[in-house]
C-alpha cells in the first residue's frame, strides 16, 4: 500500500496572535504528521506527506480592525502573519507551507469552485432583508450582530450560528438583535444575496452518504450531524441553504459576475487549504497539483476544533464534491483546552500565553508531551493542571525516560571508550525484544490519534527498563573487579532501550530526539529502526538532555496579568482647574426648536436653539451619526453660551451643544446631555 497524505489544521483568523488552543491543535496534528513521516510504504519508499496551513485573512472583523489601526487590511494581516513564526518554531510545529487566503491561488480557486457550483445549478440569488446599522451606516456582517438564538434561546449569540446548540441560521432570525459596533438596534434593508443550495436533495443525499462512510467522522461527530438532518413536522429536512455572499464594503474575494458582492469568509477560508498546498507545490517546482488532488490514493485529512464542525462536515465536503473535487478522507475533531477545570479567559487571568511560556524559558517539549499525554481520538475537552503538568514531566519524562541514559552513558564513555557491546546476553536480549515487540501497538495508537494511550504504553516500557537497571545496578558493578563485561552489557542494554523508547517518543519530542541522535551518532531514526540493534557502535559523550520543571516558572506562567484599568471614557482626566476657571464657562439650558441635516456634510446637524434670550441661536453639531432631526426637535439640552461665534463653511455657529462619547471610536454611543423635566431655556448650569 502506498499512502499520500494532505494534512491541514484549521486556519487561524488573522486578527490576533496565537493562543494556547491553537498550539494544542497544531501539536496534535504535528505529532500525527511526524509519526507518518517515520514510516514507509509497503515497498519501502518514504511516505508522501504534505502538512500545510494558512492565515484566514478575510472578513469584516479584519476590515474594521485595520481601519481602526489606520492600515490597509493587507498591511494589518501582514503584521499578524509576521508574528506566526516564533510560535511555530518555538513549539517545533513543522508545517511545510504557511500561506494566506488573500493569496492569488485562493482567489482563483474560490472563484473556480463557485463557477462549478453555479454550473451545477446549486447557486441561487434572492433578495433578502439584511440588518443595517443606522449609526455606523453599513450592512452588518453576522459576527457584528448578537441576540438570542432562535432555536435554543441562548443569549448573546452571533448572527450565523449558535455556539451552544450548533444551530445555523440567518442573522434576521435572531431574537432581540443588536449591533456589537454601536449597540444600536439594527434596521432591515433588502439586498440581493447568493446562496449555496445545501437543502437540495442532491446535497442532502450526498452528505448522508459521505458522513456515514466508515472512518470519515468520529462517532460523536456523526451523532451530532444526524440531528441536523432531522426532518421537521412539515417534512422538511433540517439543512438550510447557505448564504455565501456579503455586500461591499468588505475585505474578501469578489464573486464572479456580481459587482459589489464578495464571498462570505467561510466560503473561501477552507479553500485556503487547497491554495496553501498549491503554493507549496509551486515552491517545490511541482506542476502536478491538479493530478495530485485527483489521485485516489491521496488522503485529505483535517484537524479541527469542535466549534467549527458545521462548516467542515456539511458545506466544505458538499462544495468540493459538486465542484468535481476530492472530498476529505477524515475530519479529526478535538475538544477545547481548559486550565484547572475552567474555560480559558483573559479577563479572569485563566489563560496560558504560548509566547510567555517560551519567554520564561520553559521547554516547549514539556508542553508537547503533556498535551499528547491528554489527547485521544474523541471530542473531549482536556485540562491543563499545573500540579499534574509538573508531575508528568518531572516523574515520567525526566525521572523514568531521560534517567535511563544518564545512569549508563557515563560508564560507557569512561570505561569502554564510548563503544557499545556487540552482544548483550540473554537477559538483555529478552528485555530489548520485549520493547521491540510493542512497536506495532505504539504505531497503531499513533495512527488512531490515541496519543495518551501511546505514551502510557511507552512509560510502562520505561518502567521495565528501570527495573532492569535497579536489578543490575551498574554503579555497583563498576566497583567490583572482574565485572567489566557484565557492566558493558548492562550499560549497552540501557542505551539500546533508551534508543528504542526515543523512537517511540520521536513524534512528540522531535528536538530532544535530534539531540539523542547526535549523542548516539545515528542518522534520523524511523519507526522500523526500533527492530534493529546498533551492535558494536560508538556513541558520543552524554550531556544532560532535559531539566525538570521549576515550580517558579509555572507560578509565573499562570500568574494573572497585571491589568491597567483604562481611563474613564477612554481618556485621562484633564489637568486640574480652579473654580474661577470653571466660572468662565457659561452653560445654559437650551430648547431645540428646529433641526435639519446640513447639505454637503455627513456629520453635521443644524440646531436652532432657544437659550431664553428673546432670540434664536444657530449651532452646528457633529452628531448626525447618532441622531435624526426628528429625534431632537422639542428636546432640551445644554449649550456653551459664551463660546465665541465660529464662522464655518455652512454658516456661523453660535455656541456648542454638549454631548458625551467614548474616546475610542469603536465604542458604541454618542449622547447629547438632557436636563430633567422642569428645566427651562436660559437656566444656568452651575
Amino acid at each position: 500500500m502506498t499512502r499520500k497524505l494532505f494534512v491541514t489544521t484549521a486556519l487561524p483568523y488573522a486578527n490576533a496572535p496565537f493562543h494556547v488552543g491553537h498550539m494544542m491543535e497544531y501539536i496534535q496534528a504535528d505529532i500525527w504528521v511526524r509519526f507518518q513521516r517515520m514510516r514507509t510504504n509497503d515497498d519501502g519508499s518514504p511516505m508522501e506527506v504534505h502538512f500545510v496551513c494558512a492565515d484566514d485573512a478575510h472578513g469584516a472583523p479584519i476590515m474594521i480592525a485595520a481601519e481602526k489601526a489606520g492600515l490597509t487590511p493587507q498591511a494589518f494581516v501582514a503584521q499578524i502573519a509576521d508574528g506566526r513564526k516564533q510560535y511555530l518554531d518555538g513549539f517545533h510545529i513543522g508545517f511545510d507551507n504557511w500561506h494566506s487566503t488573500d493569496a492569488p491561488e485562493n482567489h482563483a480557486l474560490a472563484q473556480d469552485i463557485y463557477r462549478a457550483l453555479r454550473e451545477q445549478g446549486l447557486i441561487d440569488v434572492r433578495s433578502v432583508e439584511q440588518f443595517y446599522d443606522p449609526v455606523k451606516g453599513m450592512f452588518l456582517p453576522d459576527r457584528y450582530i448578537k441576540g438570542e438564538c432562535p432555536k435554543c434561546g441562548t443569549k448573546d449569540q452571533y448572527g450565523d450560528n449558535c455556539e451552544n446548540c450548533g444551530a445555523v441560521y440567518s442573522a434576521t432570525d435572531l431574537k432581540h438583535p443588536y449591533s456589537t459596533l454601536t449597540g444600536a438596534a439594527p434596521v432591515r434593508k433588502s439586498s440581493d444575496h447568493y446562496f449555496f443550495k445545501l437543502s437540495s436533495p442532491r446535497c442532502v443525499d450526498f452528505l448522508k452518504e459521505w458522513t456515514t462512510t466508515a472512518g470519515t467522522l468520529q462517532p460523536e461527530v456523526l451523532n451530532k450531524i444526524k440531528e441536523w438532518f432531522a426532518v421537521d413536522a412539515d417534512g422538511r429536512a433540517g439543512l438550510n441553504d447557505w448564504d455565501i455572499s456579503r455586500d461591499a464594503p468588505y475585505f474578501g474575494i469578489e464573486i464572479p459576475d456580481a459587482p459589489g458582492k464578495y464571498f462570505y469568509v467561510w466560503l473561501d477560508a477552507p479553500v485556503g487549504y487547497l491554495a496553501s498546498l498549491k503554493s507549496h507545490f509551486a515552491k517545490l517546482g511541482r506542476d502536478d497539483f491538479d493530478a495530485f488532488m485527483a489521485d485516489p490514493q491521496v488522503e485529505q485529512i483535517h484537524f479541527i476544533g469542535k466549534d467549527i464542525i458545521t462548516f467542515h462536515t456539511l458545506f466544505w465536503p458538499a462544495m468540493l464534491h459538486f465542484s468535481g473535487r476530492k472530498t476529505p478522507a477524515h475530519i479529526n475533531v478535538h475538544g477545547f483546552l481548559q486550565v484547572s477545570g475552567e474555560k480559558m479567559s483573559k479577563s479572569r487571568g485563566t489563560g496560558i500565553s504560548p509566547l510567555k511560556y517560551l519567554e520564561l524559558g520553559m521547554n516547549a517539549e514539556w508542553l508537547r508531551y503533556y498535551i499528547a499525554a491528554k489527547l485521544n481520538a474523541h471530542v473531549e475537552d482536556i485540562d491543563f493542571n499545573p500540579d499534574d503538568f509538573m508531575a508528568r514531566v518531572n516523574s515520567d519524562l525526566v525521572g523514568k525516560y531521560i534517567n535511563i541514559a544518564s545512569r549508563a552513558a557515563g560508564f560507557l564513555t569512561k570505561r569502554f571508550g564510548g563503544q557499545l557491546s556487540a552482544d548483550v546476553g540473554v537477559e538483555g536480549r529478552v528485555l530489548l525484544d520485549g520493547l521491540r515487540a510493542h512497536r506495532a501497538t505504539v504505531a497503531a495508537l499513533y495512527e488512531d490519534r490515541e496519543f495518551a494511550k501511546a505514551l502510557r504504553e511507552v512509560m510502562l516500557l520505561a518502567d521495565r527498563v528501570n527495573e532492569y537497571v535497579d536489578q543490575n545496578k551498574p554503579w555497583e558493578l563498576a566497583r567490583v573487579a572482574g565485572q567489566e563485561a557484565v557492566l558493558h552489557d548492562v550499560c549497552t542494554v540501557c542505551i539500546e532501550a533508551f534508543r528504542v523508547l526515543t523512537i517511540y517518543l520521536k513524534p512528540v519530542l522531535p528536538a530532544l530526539t535530534a539531540q539523542v541522535e547526535a549523542f548516539l551518532r545515528v542518522a534520523p531514526m524511523n519507526f522500523a529502526d526500533a527492530d534493529r540493534a546498533l551492535g558494536a557502535h560508538p556513541i558520543g559523550e552524554y550531556a544532560h538532555l532535559m531539566q525538570r520543571v521549576d515550580a517558579k516558572q509555572l507560578d509565573a506562567l499562570l500568574a494573572p496579568p497585571v491589568i491597567e484599568l483604562p481611563p474613564p471614557g477612554g481618556e485621562p482626566i484633564a489637568p486640574e482647574i480652579k473654580v474661577d476657571d470653571f466660572a468662565k464657562i457659561d452653560l445654559r439650558i437650551a430648547h431645540i426648536t428646529e433641526c435639519a441635516r446640513v447639505e454637503g456634510s455627513t456629520k453635521l446637524l443644524r440646531l436652532t436653539l432657544d437659550v431664553g434670550e428673546g432670540k434664536m441661536r444657530n449651532v452646528f453639531s457633529g452628531i448626525q451619526s447618532a441622531y435624526t432631526p426628528e429625534q431632537l426637535v422639542g428636546k432640551f439640552t445644554v449649550v456653551v453660551a459664551n463660546l465665541a461665534p465660529r464662522k464655518m463653511k455652512f454658516g456661523v455657529s453660535e455656541g456648542m451643544v454638549l454631548a458625551a462619547s467614548h474616546a475610542d471610536e469603536a465604542e458604541p454611543g454618542l449622547y447629547i446631555l438632557e436636563p430633567w423635566a422642569g428645566a427651562t431655556p436660559g437656566m444656568r448650569v452651575r
